[in-house]
């Protein structure tokens, strides 16, 4: 009686399972276990029998003998041979996921182009709080790399067109044979470039590019924050040998303000009145981003209230409209009291007929407590 496993265990599916199931299931168990991806030798084994089963589930007149007839049925697989000598096609099987891998078919591989794409580059940039709230505009220096101007960016003194390289014949990779794969890997002369420099230009060192300082114009639009990145296409460093340039990131970071404080586009801060105003009502002047403004104190003011100015906060970022100032009043307790104030306040005090009977928070203050 045999003792070679089912081929649909192997494959981990059911015997109805489509061909698109069983596609996938090799697919998972090739991406684990082959012995380029898995240096196990038991993986060398499991893929070689993932393999085989595939070989003959893959093919409808094999599947309907093996099903019928079982291993007897499919005589021709023979365990640990070449899965694909009878007509399963790996490029079908892999699709992209070994397109890098494995060079599927004899065709020869294109060059691979000598342009590479220049870095990114981020310059970190401190703003005061005003100018985030306001925008600003200045000039920044940074270093970065710019083609040479000896030899255009090429490498080779003189102008002269890089050489094909020897090593992979211009193809940009190198091939050899791996079992049953030929597999190709990055030409290690050329670097995947398919060519070499071979008299190198004596200003840059046949790099193509020199490091140079450049002034760029950075415009900071009203409304930014802490953290904001504001992105300069093809400002960062040069790429190599006609490669696109990086791009220049500006990080900004904002310096804390002395008394305003921001929340999103409302702007918060803390003013102190005495009792009297507090209990008359009164109006004061209040210094904002936009200079002094009015402030009226509503009669019977309680500490903690909140006020809001409108339209003195935040610009709306590249969008019209504008946040608000948001003011909580603090009422200040006096500490030291000369005689005549302490008769004056216990005057008022015996006139005012308030019960000091204890009550229950109010759901703000208790939300409050929970959120500090």
């Amino acid at each position: 009686m045999s003792t070679r496993r089912d081929y649909y265990e192997i494959l981990g599916v059911s015997r109805d399972a489509t061909d698109q199931q069983l596609k996938a299931a090799y697919r998972k168990i090739a991406l684990e276990f082959h012995p380029d991806r898995n240096p196990d030798p038991e993986a060398e084994e499991t893929f070689k029998q993932a393999s085989e089963a595939y070989q003959v589930l893959g093919d409808a007149d094999k599947r309907a003998a093996y099903d019928r007839f079982g291993h007897a049925g499919v005589g021709a697989a023979s365990p640990g041979g070449n899965p694909f000598a009878q007509g399963v096609d790996i490029s079908d099987i892999f699709g992209d996921l070994f397109g890098e891998m494995f060079n599927m078919g004899g065709g020869t591989r294109r060059s691979a182009s000598r342009a590479q794409r220049g870095h990114d580059l981020q310059y970190d940039l401190s703003l005061d709080f005003d100018q985030s709230v306001f925008g600003h505009e200045t000039e920044i220096k940074i270093r970065r790399m710019e083609p040479c101007s000896a030899c255009n960016g090429n490498g080779s003194a003189g102008g002269k067109q890089p050489a094909p390289c020897r090593a992979c014949q211009g193809r940009g990779q190198v091939r050899f044979n791996q079992g049953f794969f030929q597999v190709a890997r990055t030409c290690p002369t050329c670097a995947g470039m398919g060519t070499v420099v071979t008299d190198p230009c004596p200003k840059c060192k046949g790099e193509g590019r020199q490091q140079r300082e450049h002034t760029i114009n950075v415009k900071v639009p009203a409304g930014v924050e802490e953290g904001t990145r504001i992105r300069y296409n093809a400002e960062g460093d040069a790429g190599r040998f006609g490669g696109p340039a990086g791009d220049l990131y500006i990080l900004l970071s904002v310096k804390p303000h002395k008394f305003l404080e921001r929340e999103g586009n409302n702007l918060h801060c803390v003013v102190p009145i005495s009792f009297p105003q507090a209990t008359l009502g009164a109006e004061i002047e209040i210094e904002t981003l936009e200079g002094p403004h009015t402030l009226k104190i509503p009669e019977g003011t309680q500490s903690g209230r909140v006020l809001r100015i409108r339209n003195k906060g935040v610009p709306n970022l590249n969008r019209s409209g504008k946040g608000d100032l948001l003011v909580e009043i603090q009422v200040q307790t006096p500490t030291k009291l000369n005689k005549q104030q302490r008769e004056l306040i216990q005057q008022l005090s015996s006139s005012l007929a308030i019960e000091n009977t204890p009550g229950r928070r109010s759901l703000l203050g208790k939300m409050k407590d929970i959120f500090s």
